[in-house]
């Protein structure tokens, strides 16, 4: 394996210039799914490395439940410095599980605890709660099937027919099993009745896409890389974007979009969790509302090559594959070695 082993370690560094170039001259979309899809496989590398260099730190330890010949001379020769980045590798190792499970068990108390707060509530598409603290999230679905809404477009304790929050008349929407919009009569309050129609095909923008997904997955990525959180911060921000020209083609105004996201981002308190998706989530909102009142943006799979984004996509594609081998080829090779030093 050699330095091998290594390089899926620091490979994320390449990603760097794309998570940032990506944000500007990529569509939302195909900046969201290609810094998503690098993120984890750059993270899954690592940590895979990580393990097989862990591996050579536990065998060297006294009373370890490993097979002896696992710490015989040619396993360790495997790894350059085995003593020390052996066993540091264990701690290391340690503390990625221990971040990405309490990660993992965050974002699944949040969502347990959303949905216990909408049981009192009709299982419709959008949630409106009677609290006077302004906020806004997309809580995506439980399995459940929908419901018909009712008649007359009326929301709970609210205005009848001011941004279709329960469909037009005898509309089906999907429930909880396609994921809730929920919204606070206060944030409600504080938009007019076009801001609120944004509001609303912001958040189901979210759901439809599952904008949570790509936000857990760059969490987690973050929490096995350090390396790896631009691309954590960079999707937060192109989802969000993703979301505000999915609106905007919607409801046909860019600007009404604008103005929603900066009435929400001046009196919310933005999403109960950073892998739930708001129209009013922390980050660059100045760059969100600058860029609604441009023009859309270009549909493009992949950057051209001869440009500033391209050249820093391929640069990251290719560390992405890059670490995929390594890491592939330092797993199949530690296999082999500690097959052969294990007796039979």
């Amino acid at each position: 394996m050699g330095v091998f082993v290594f390089l899926p370690l620091v490979l994320p560094l390449t990603a760097w210039p794309v998570a940032r170039l990506a944000e500007q001259h990529l569509h939302p979309r195909t900046a969201t799914r290609s810094l998503t899809a690098m993120a984890a496989v750059l993270a899954l590398c690592s940590t895979v490395c990580l393990g097989l260099v862990m591996v050579v730190g536990t065998a060297q330890l006294p009373g370890n439940p490993l097979p002896d010949g696992w710490s015989d001379p040619e396993v360790r020769a495997a790894v350059p410095f085995d003593e020390v980045v052996g066993k540091a590798a264990i701690p290391a190792l340690c503390a990625v599980v221990v971040a990405c499970a309490r990660t993992v068990w965050r974002h699944a108390r949040v969502r347990s605890r959303a949905h216990r707060a909408l049981a009192g509530l009709p299982d419709t598409e959008v949630a409106v709660l009677p609290d006077g603290a302004p906020y806004a999230y997309a809580l995506p679905g439980r399995g459940r099937r929908g419901v018909d809404a009712p008649r007359g477009g009326a929301r709970r304790g609210g205005r009848p027919g001011d941004g279709e929050p329960y469909g037009r008349a005898g509309r089906r929407v999907r429930g909880r099993r396609g994921g809730r919009v929920v919204v606070t009569t206060a944030l409600l309050d504080r938009l007019r009745p076009a801001e609120r129609r944004a509001l609303f095909a912001h958040e189901r923008a979210h759901l439809a896409a599952r904008h949570d997904r790509f936000l857990l997955t760059v969490q987690l990525a973050a929490r096995a890389n350090p390396f790896l959180r631009p691309l954590r911060t960079a999707v937060a921000y192109t989802a969000e974007r993703w979301a505000d020209e999915e609106a905007a083609r919607a409801i046909g105004s860019r600007r009404t979009v604008a103005r929603a996201i900066g009435t929400a981002a001046l009196v919310s308190r933005g999403t109960p969790a950073p892998t739930l998706a708001g129209l009013a989530a922390p980050g660059p909102v100045p760059r969100r509302v600058a860029a609604l009142l441009g023009p859309p943006p270009v549909v493009r799979n992949w950057p051209p090559v001869f440009t500033s984004v391209g050249l820093a996509a391929w640069g990251a594609a290719a560390g992405t594959a890059v670490s995929a081998m390594s890491s592939a080829n330092s797993a199949v090779t530690m296999v082999l070695i500690l097959h052969a030093a294990t007796p039979l």
